[in-house]
């Protein structure tokens, strides 16, 4: 089977997050599609997890970074700059000259994550 995208999460394990607290690359024989996107996993056990409630392992916001969305941009994030908020995951932008996580942890994260919402919901 010839997959026509990159994996969501730049190939991350999405359950890994939640299970060891760090990005963890998964293995492309463990891999699951889930609305049109395909999720790469650690082992067996993290796919089948992520299968029985995906709803819990996907990012926030589309993946996309959510300091960007919360003031009304769209950054791409980097898997590996991250914040498990309320039981889900959140992803940031993290380059040379910004380290979106940081700017976040410098707000008011329910104001953050009201304007995200807020912005988020218009989009869809």
């Amino acid at each position: 089977m010839t997959q026509n995208h990159p994996p969501e999460l730049q190939g991350h394990c999405p359950v890994a997050y939640f299970a060891v607290g760090e990005p963890m690359k998964g293995d492309p024989q463990f891999s699951s599609t889930h609305d049109g996107k395909v999720y790469h996993f650690a082992n067996e056990e993290a796919k089948q997890e992520f299968d029985t409630n995906p709803d819990r392992y996907i990012p926030a916001y589309g993946g996309q970074c959510a300091f960007g969305i919360s003031i009304d941009k769209e950054f791409e994030a980097c898997p590996t700059n991250f914040k498990i908020i309320d039981g889900k995951l959140h992803l940031f932008l993290k380059n040379d000259e910004t380290d979106a996580l940081e700017l976040w942890n410098r707000e008011d994260e329910a104001k953050c994550l009201a304007n995200a919402d807020r912005h988020w919901s218009a989009r869809r």
